[in-house]
């Protein structure tokens, strides 16, 4: 039960399949929350589209059912703090009004003009040396070819929506949205600005535009909002939120951070190399560090992260937890069952089911992840996944299960380079996410990675309690040292020594199968 003298964080996580909205204590705890979903719109040509207003009745929607279950005092709650998907572009007006659905981070419409962008005359990895040297130099990273990026969305609006761009007063991430909406400021943090790319990063106290970057881009400079310090206070609600959400009009807004960020707090994996792993709908594998490094071959690089004063290493598994929902809707059930009525409430629990028995390895059939194209180890937007070695003799059980250990050999690939950028073994893993919550999923983790695996507690509310981690700091309830002892661990996973032969056989085949294949992927996706 909440302790009368606690004080209490609203805070907002607005993932690509809807917010999540808690109320966590001053004290780290998450008391209670509400989810609600909302609407994706996947294009023909490459577009990912969300209606920006269907999550604000969202969020609103879930803020008020749980407020009104009044689990604590409104007056107790002193902060909204938010985090969301990051590498979207939001193109509002004055007022703030949006003038179209906003573009996602899996919008790849920009990568043309990614390409143009990023040429030059003499390139390393499809980029112009000069260019290169001053994207690494100042921000630690490079515009995506897949056009996934900030820079990539604004740039197809400036070429094939230029009514928008023109009439945009800002082009916001969805972070910076939500807090617009909340307190009628326009404004990004030093991290939720980063993969604009316009921005130099190497002083994490005073991270600013650039004008050469700026002008190298064409992206107008007006058109971008003004930047705050990470983890700082923004300003407090308008008077319109407190009314509509029943709150005092004193209660502040923190800048807050986009997922990735927020994620890596609400794990409690804070401290240097400490660490942690999420599958939701993607996955990434990921630890702050105290260095800018960068590492282009495999798209990895050191950003600003939501720790004042700390980098974080930038992965990124295109598709891991949404692997399972494709098996589900195209595999397990047909399209007119699914438009009779949403599929069982516990499938995902009848998956681990079936999967547990089947013998690791998967009697070598092999599922590749890559439904939306990759991005770290490898950046090739022209990757696709499925199922190699299926047999007469392969059953439901044993695809599966693959699904489970293909998204996990990604994971390994990924760790190889994760160790190599830091330099040191990284064990001890947080596991976050939805995918934490299967057991299953954790052990295959841990015989795959060989790797000891630690599920971290309500893994699935790890966004929601690293942003309110964020509010605590920036209003003086915690300190960052704080927070390895607020996060607790529900089980830990060992590594079975049996298991590593075939895990170790199945990964080679698995990299392997990649460096045979990607010419025919590009062959066919192109």
């Amino acid at each position: 039960m909440p302790a009368a003298s606690d004080k209490y964080i609203l805070a907002i996580d607005l993932g690509t399949g809807g917010p999540k909205v808690a109320l966590v204590s001053t004290s780290g705890d998450v008391i209670a929350h509400e989810i609600e979903r909302t609407q994706l719109f996947l294009l023909a040509n490459g577009g990912a589209e969300q209606d920006p207003d269907d999550w604000w009745g969202a969020i609103s929607t879930a803020a008020k059912r749980l407020l009104a279950r009044g689990i604590v005092p409104s007056q107790d709650v002193v902060a909204i703090s938010c985090t969301s998907q990051w590498v979207g572009t939001v193109a509002v007006d004055r007022s703030g009004r949006h003038l179209m659905n906003a573009i996602i981070w899996m919008d790849t419409r920009g990568a043309p003009y990614a390409a143009q962008l990023t040429a030059g005359r003499v390139r390393v990895a499809g980029y112009g040396v000069t260019k290169l040297r001053k994207w690494l130099a100042l921000t630690g990273g490079v515009p995506s070819h897949t056009g996934k990026d900030s820079i990539g969305h604004i740039l197809f609006l400036k070429n094939e929506r230029a009514e928008i761009y023109r009439q945009a007063f800002k082009l916001l991430e969805p972070m910076d949205y939500l807090n617009m909406r909340l307190t009628g400021q326009f404004a990004a943090s030093y991290d939720t600005i980063t993969t604009h790319w316009v921005t130099d990063n190497r002083d994490l106290s005073k991270v600013r535009y650039d004008d050469g970057l700026l002008a190298m881009s064409g992206i107008d400079r007006t058109k971008l909002p003004d930047l705050r310090p990470t983890c700082s206070v923004l300003g407090p609600i308008t008077k319109a939120i407190a009314s509509e959400l029943g709150l005092r009009d004193d209660v502040q807004v923190v800048t807050g951070t986009p997922d990735t960020e927020s994620a890596a707090v609400g794990s409690g994996a804070v401290r240097d190399c400490a660490p942690h792993l999420y599958i939701g709908t993607s996955s990434w594998l990921t630890c702050h560090v105290p260095f800018k490094r960068v590492d282009i071959l495999h798209n990895m690089t050191s950003l600003p992260s939501g720790v004042p004063g700390k980098y974080l290493i930038a992965t990124e598994q295109d598709v891991a937890g949404a692997c399972l929902t494709t098996l589900r809707d195209n595999v397990f059930f047909a399209q007119d069952e699914l438009a009779e009525g949403p599929p069982p409430a516990d499938f995902f629990d009848r998956l681990n089911q079936m999967a547990a028995p089947v013998a690791p390895g998967s009697g070598k059939l092999l599922f590749f992840p890559w439904l939306n194209g990759e991005r770290t180890p490898v950046e090739d937007h022209h990757l696709r996944g499925g199922f190699l070695n299926l047999s007469l003799t392969s059953t439901r059980a044993h695809m599966v299960r693959a699904v489970f250990e293909g998204v996990a050999y990604n994971t390994r690939w990924m760790l190889q380079q994760v160790e190599r950028y830091t330099r040191r073994k990284l064990d001890d893993i947080h596991f976050i996410g939805g995918g934490a919550d299967s057991a299953l999923w954790c052990q295959i983790h841990a015989d795959v990675l060989d790797r000891r695996i630690r599920k971290v507690r309500q893994p699935r509310l790890a966004n929601a309690r690293g942003a309110a981690f964020l509010a605590c700091i920036a209003l003086g309830y915690l300190k960052i040292d704080d927070i390895p002892k607020r996060v607790k661990i529900d089980a830990t996973y060992e590594p079975n020594p049996d298991n590593r032969k075939i895990y170790d056989e199945l990964f080679r085949e698995f990299v392997g199968a990649y460096r045979s294949n990607r010419k025919m992927y590009a062959r066919l996706n192109a």
